[in-house]
């Protein structure tokens, strides 16, 4: 782009540098024309005017195929530079394509992972749930267990007890029957 900015802005330099010249000095007829001399012939006169023109003309042509030539070149640079652009604008494109490709293929791993994760936790907590409630239980049979072993320990002491006294008896009656 700033090769084309310094083209189009040296063209209009070149442009007003040869608009803004003064013209081509006159011929040395115009001249003594001009300032008041006097020139017999009037044919002369008119063959300056007609070279003077013919100078002018061919300037003008010089100064239109120059910036004919400076227009081409710049529709030419107009051009790359559009084709350039255009090319850059399609890469851009694939590459914005193939980003929103891959950020929606990472959206759905994403939301897959989430509900794996939500699917994980909600079955950790049903197992969590299970293994509280079976915890429970267990200390509840424990609990149990624990009564139902107190009550035999006294029954054990109740019945060594029963024991003891019951061989006690036996020995009066054995004692009192000899």
């Amino acid at each position: 782009m700033s090769s084309l900015y310094t083209r189009s802005k040296e063209f209009t330099r070149n442009r007003k540098s040869q608009s803004d010249s003064p013209p081509a000095s006159p011929s040395p007829t115009a001249k003594t024309l001009e300032s008041g001399g006097s020139n017999p012939t009037t044919s002369d006169s008119y063959g300056d005017r007609a070279s003077a023109r013919a100078r002018r003309e061919a300037r003008e042509a010089r100064l239109a195929t120059l910036t004919s030539r400076v227009e081409e070149d710049s529709n030419r640079d107009y051009k790359k530079l559009y084709e350039s652009a255009l090319t850059e604008n399609q890469k851009l494109k694939t590459k914005l394509q193939e980003a929103q490709l891959e950020l929606a293929d990472i959206k759905s791993k994403l939301e897959k992972v989430t509900q794996q994760k939500q699917e994980k936790t909600s079955d950790r907590s049903s197992v969590l749930e299970m293994e509280k409630r079976e915890r429970r239980a267990l200390e509840r049979k424990m609990s149990e267990m624990e009564e139902e072993m107190k009550v035999l320990t006294e029954l054990k002491s109740d019945n060594q007890r029963l024991k003891d006294e019951n061989g006690a008896l036996i020995r009066v009656i054995s004692k009192l029957s000899k």
